[in-house]
């Protein structure tokens, strides 16, 4: 069973089944057996920190919700929910129970508002980390709506349609430009457009990520904050 299961974690269950000349049934009730063991046998006497996310594991916008435990030397998958959903989120501190909840020091999620809503309700002295992924992908949709509603606002009121093909240039990162963007950018960044100015926020914000001191990284948001509030953007 475990042997079939342990090859299930790099194979698909297809092709480990192939391999080992069985059924796909039977590589499915060794995982399942496997799962099972280590879900009677697990210890949840101490968890600092969680990470919660989803997965897509179907065409059709079929997610699982996944919570880890990510303790500093000490990581493990705690929880599978299926579909995307406050319930599938709940159910996890459920299972944990209000005491080891109230223990959780760090939580980290993406900005999805139903699980800022049990993080909230379950962790409310939990520090919330949002993740650096989701926090640029917010940034590059607010600077594609400033692009778009500038290149529309440009084209209606008949100025030289300077946006245009120019979302690529700003959204990527300046190691991903091809030549081509490169040049492209460089002579939009002369003009002294909205998107232009919000284009340079998003990479001064950047130098966020390089800080290890928390005293100096707040100086710097707090900064960044302020200019970006004075551009009125």
């Amino acid at each position: 069973m475990r042997f079939l299961a342990r090859w299930a974690r790099k194979l698909s269950w297809k092709e480990t089944a192939e391999a080992f000349h069985t059924s796909w049934d039977k590589v499915c009730d060794a995982v399942e057996y496997v799962v099972g063991w280590g879900l009677a046998h697990r210890t949840l006497a101490s968890i600092r920190a969680i990470g919660v996310d989803e997965i897509q594991y179907a065409k059709g916008h079929k997610y699982l919700t996944l919570v880890y435990q990510i303790d500093q030397g000490f990581t493990r998958r705690l929880c599978v929910g299926k579909e995307r959903t406050i319930e599938s989120f709940q159910g996890f501190f459920t299972v944990i129970g209000e005491t080891l909840a109230s223990q959780i020091e760090f939580v980290c999620s993406d900005m999805w508002q139903p699980y800022l809503d049990v993080i909230r309700q379950q962790c409310s002295r939990a520090l919330h980390i949002l993740d650096r992924f989701h926090i640029v992908a917010k940034m590059n949709k607010a600077l594609d709506e400033v692009r778009a509603a500038e290149s529309r606002k440009m084209a209606q009121e008949g100025y030289e349609p300077l946006l245009k093909k120019s979302r690529w240039c700003v959204l990527k990162r300046k190691a991903n430009l091809t030549t081509q963007q490169r040049f492209r950018l460089r002579d939009l960044l002369r003009y002294n457009l909205q998107t232009v100015r919000a284009y340079l926020l998003k990479e001064e914000f950047q130098q966020f990520w390089a800080y290890n001191s928390p005293t100096w990284a707040g100086m710097f948001l707090d900064f960044w904050l302020f200019v970006d509030l004075s551009t009125r953007i």
